[in-house]
């Protein structure tokens, strides 16, 4: 089974290979022929160089086009009350004390820097499908679990952002 996608993601998954076949791949393959022109290929850094970026370029391309094919599409929509794909939620981690923020999100756009998580994480997982108010364990394997309250779930208000595999 394949990569669980919204059908926003798949859209922005498409976006980008029409990008890199359509405006990049000729832009890449202009500079080929370009440092190609140049003459001795064995000393020729910038064919190497464009080379290697063409290559990068298809290579991206195919791996997004198997990501499409071997997708499983999941429903981003949820009860009005309940966490759900592209909100964000509020929680109380009792452990530290203190409160935090994450947009919940799929894998391909998932970024724990940006407390944005994925569906597939320990608090993705457990935050998913739950209501303000509760309290409940986000187990995190099967030594360690922690308990959060959710404190406020913003619907639609989590993520925008590109695809990150």
């Amino acid at each position: 089974m394949g990569e669980n996608l919204t059908d926003a993601d798949i859209k922005k998954i498409e976006e980008e290979i029409k990008y890199r076949e359509l405006e990049l791949r000729p832009k890449l393959l202009e500079d080929l022929k370009e440092a190609k022109a140049q003459g001795d290929l064995s000393e020729n850094f910038e064919y190497y160089v464009a080379k290697r970026e063409n290559n990068k370029n298809n290579s991206r391309v195919r791996y997004l086009k198997k990501l499409i094919a071997t997708a499983n599409i999941i429903e981003d929509s949820s009860n009005a009350d309940e966490v759900g794909i592209n909100d964000r939620v509020t929680v109380y981690i009792e452990e530290d004390d203190e409160e935090a923020s994450y947009s919940i999100t799929t894998g391909v756009r998932s970024n724990s820097l940006k407390d944005i998580i994925s569906i597939e994480s320990p608090m993705g997982k457990a935050l998913l499908g739950r209501k303000a108010g509760e309290k409940i364990e986000v187990r995190v394997n099967d030594n360690y679990s922690y308990f959060v309250e959710i404190r406020k779930i913003e619907k639609g208000a989590g993520v925008s952002g590109d695809i990150t595999i």
